[in-house]
């Protein structure tokens, strides 16, 4: 997610960058020819970020010819984004939103594909809450991994298209997972934005109920006005020019994984993922396939920018405050590589590409 919302609950069992000499910049030739390109995930074991290892897992990234070296940010740590954007990996796996904020600091940076159409958030409210849309969050205290993170920002979002003010409602951090369940259970919110297998936790102990979907394309569309781009690979544009042939191998990648995941269920995309992944301390394996079925439908097949999606997501940034007028959304994404992938495979795209106008 942006702003470093997501910790690795299993970042033993992960890839993991050992320090930033690990994650050092620049993507290398092996003598065989084929590229090797570092690419850091915000969080890689989450189920919205779930295609980056599928495709290691699928061996599509050999297949296409280059060698995808993963790691995952993790608590405390550096950002996927930031990581990029300092060149200590060559790209990341991130928000489309970051491109914006980029942007408004002044670097160049672009996503090349996109993955989901929706930030893969649902807001879970207690049974006893009363809340039935973002109109019913007056007076409530609402949860959000932190302060300033991507819940927030949304939250703040979903309340102002519903007319609320700042101070008709309370936004306090409760982290992820289980502190976000305990927020929950101990009466500290009405209600909190999590992504799955949380969301999942939540309703098994039924300690409340998906208010807001921000998990699915078709609930996004409907909470927010529009597609809202979320995970994608964004990468430095000096970067992307200098390394065109590295970059399409990793998109033909990613939208092979992303028609595999179309075509296939929930739970063959578990048996696909590592162990580690799909169970664990306070998840089992049914629990994940029950939870990516209910929420698959974020996931885009072809990784085209959705048109209109980079418009409202500028619309957020605008209403959370972001100064976003000099902003040329045309420079933040391409569907070039992803267009190109699709005619690689003979697919044939579903989405209706945003222009350079976004």
């Amino acid at each position: 997610m942006f702003k470093r919302t997501l910790t690795s609950s299993l970042a033993g069992a992960l890839v993991l960058c050992a320090g930033l000499t690990a994650c050092s910049s620049g993507s290398s030739t092996a003598s065989s020819g084929t590229p090797t390109v570092k690419l850091m995930v915000g969080g890689i074991d989450k189920q919205i970020y779930l295609p980056y290892q599928l495709a290691q897992q699928l061996g599509f990234y050999k297949k296409y010819g280059v060698n995808v070296v993963l790691s995952t940010e993790i608590d405390g740590g550096v950002g996927a984004e930031d990581a990029m954007a300092s060149g200590q990996v060559d790209m990341a796996g991130a928000w489309y939103v970051h491109t914006i904020d980029f942007q408004v600091k002044g670097k160049a940076v672009e996503d090349i594909v996109n993955l989901s159409g929706a930030p893969g958030e649902r807001e879970m409210c207690t049974t006893s809450s009363g809340v039935h849309s973002p109109a019913d969050w007056a007076g409530k205290t609402l949860g959000v991994t932190d302060l300033g993170s991507g819940t927030d920002t949304l939250t703040q979002f979903l309340a102002g298209q519903n007319n609320l003010k700042t101070d008709q409602y309370s936004r306090i951090g409760v982290g992820a997972g289980a502190t976000a369940v305990a927020a929950l259970q101990n009466g500290k919110t009405a209600c909190v934005m999590t992504t799955q297998p949380t969301v999942l936790a939540i309703e098994k102990k039924k300690l409340g109920y998906s208010a807001v979907d921000l998990a699915t394309t078709a609930g996004a569309q409907q909470a927010m006005g529009g597609t809202w781009p979320s995970a994608g690979v964004l990468a430095q544009t000096s970067w992307v020019n200098s390394h065109k042939d590295a970059a399409q191998k990793v998109v033909d990648a990613l939208v092979a994984t992303m028609h595999w995941i179309d075509t296939h269920s929930a739970a063959d995309i578990a048996n696909a993922l590592p162990p580690s992944y799909v169970s664990n301390g306070t998840v089992t394996k049914d629990d994940y396939i029950a939870a990516l079925t209910e929420d698959k439908g974020q996931f885009m097949p072809d990784g085209i920018m959705p048109a209109g999606g980079p418009k409202t997501v500028l619309a957020t940034e605008k209403l959370v405050g972001v100064k976003t007028d000099s902003v040329n959304l045309g420079t933040t994404f391409t569907n070039e590589f992803a267009v190109a992938a699709n005619k690689l495979e003979g697919f044939t795209p579903t989405t209706t590409g945003a222009d350079s106008n976004g």
